[in-house]
């Protein structure tokens, strides 16, 4: 039986190397020529296969790989690493909006504390525009509530205020909690793709570390 997209090996057309397809981008032609991401990897015709971060799309974009892998007739309009950012970005919102439908998600620091005495947190949310003391204190109710458990929740820092809002039908989303569960290992997949793709700074953080750097920050002010 043949082994299903996420479980095979595809070549990237810009490093030539093999890799499983769950790390790499699927990229096909429209029918008016354009070229655009296949995310979902379940749209028709024949794909090419590019390593899932920035700038290994912008250098297929700027070597005109996409051209010599799909012949002629095929262009790229300009920016598509910019669109697919955009895209998964996107679709890490609209998962942690699922689970918040779903009654998989909390937001302000009275539900966030509570879900952490229960020890049903999967992941701890701040937007990248919360405060050093309210992430302070939202670690000490997870230290307070978790002790020296090994597996403390990661932390996301991908989101801005705005996108937290809208995620959660609510203004002022500054902290928020996605629950353990199927819809939280959801929304924690899609941050990754969307955070390996851009780089930089815009991680999942590591919750020990992230939780020590903000207590730092926090003692210094």
């Amino acid at each position: 039986m043949p082994r299903s997209a996420e479980q095979s090996e595809r070549t990237c057309i810009v490093t030539r190397q093999t890799a499983p397809a769950e790390r790499l981008i699927r990229f096909v032609a429209a029918p008016d020529g354009s070229v655009v991401a296949d995310l979902r990897r379940r749209l028709p015709g024949r794909g090419v296969w590019v390593t899932a971060d920035a700038e290994h799309v912008r250098t297929a974009e700027r070597k005109r790989l996409f051209e010599r892998s799909f012949g002629t007739g095929v262009h790229v309009e300009p920016g598509l690493a910019d669109r697919v950012a955009d895209n998964l970005r996107q679709g890490a919102v609209a998962a942690v909006s699922l689970a918040r439908k779903a009654g998989a998600a909390v937001s302000g620091f009275t539900k966030v504390e509570a879900a952490l005495a229960k020890g049903s947190v999967g992941a701890l949310i701040h937007s990248t525009d919360a405060r050093a003391d309210g992430i302070s204190k939202i670690a000490a109710a997870a230290r307070r509530h978790q002790g020296d458990r090994p597996n403390r929740p990661p932390v996301i820092r991908v989101f801005t205020g705005d996108e937290l809002d809208l995620a959660f039908g609510r203004t002022n989303v500054i902290h928020a909690a996605l629950l353990a569960g199927p819809a939280s290992t959801n929304v924690l997949k899609r941050v990754r793709a969307f955070a390996d793709f851009v780089g930089g700074d815009m991680t999942v953080g590591e919750p020990d570390r992230e939780m020590v750097e903000q207590d730092k920050v926090s003692a210094g002010s």
